[in-house]
């Protein structure tokens, strides 16, 4: 249905598409940081220049969308989506800074498993984005967004439990501060997450 509307000579889902797919990249390179604990300056070049690309894909999406008089489906819209996409990405490498500015040598167990949730509800948006394509088949878009909603209830409860842990533990107000932001910054990604789904179930229904 969308992409009968669409402009032959520009394609809005792919691009749409190749942000997921960054979000992705980001999503496993974090966990694969966190989980061998090891963030130095050339892995942390590659999680900014994983943002950079990202960047640039949202850049070239807006540049577009200002130019074009038929588009798939609302302007704003497109515009929500992207934004969101974006800022899945940013987050991300959001965590992976903190982590050097902060000087955390040693990750812990609590966020190896966000670092894992995180990849798992990037996933379910590479899914959902691409569903797009078919909204007559709005029955894989609508499980992705669920599952993203699902893993946005676990990690509330994965960060209250590591803020409880670490308040109980830790007698270090530093340290405190620093793991309270990193989980806070975790969160945040799961949450944006969901704005994400939320945008594309919106979508899907003004256009069923």
């Amino acid at each position: 249905m969308f992409l009968k509307f669409l402009p032959k000579d520009f394609d809005f889902f792919s691009l749409f598409e190749k942000q997921a797919e960054y979000a992705v990249e980001a999503a496993s390179y974090l966990k694969e940081v966190v989980s061998d604990g090891v963030l130095d300056e050339v892995r942390l070049k590659k999680m900014h220049d994983i943002e950079h690309q990202g960047d640039e894909v949202a850049h070239t999406i807006i540049a577009q969308l200002n130019k074009t008089f038929i588009t798939p489906f609302e302007r704003e819209d497109i515009h929500a989506l992207t934004k969101q996409l974006d800022d899945v990405i940013d987050m991300i490498y959001t965590i992976a800074n903190r982590l050097r500015v902060y000087k955390i040598t040693r990750v812990n167990k609590d966020l190896i498993e966000f670092a894992a949730v995180i990849e798992a509800s990037v996933r379910c948006i590479a899914s959902a984005v691409k569903g797009m394509r078919n909204a007559k088949d709005r029955k894989p878009v609508s499980e992705s967004c669920i599952e993203i909603n699902r893993l946005e209830n676990v990690g509330d409860l994965m960060r209250d439990k590591a803020l409880a842990e670490l308040f109980e533990t830790e007698k270090d107000p530093m340290i405190v501060i620093k793991w309270k932001d990193i989980y806070q910054d975790a969160e945040t990604v799961l949450d944006i997450c969901e704005d994400v789904a939320n945008v594309v179930e919106s979508i899907l229904v003004k256009h069923a």
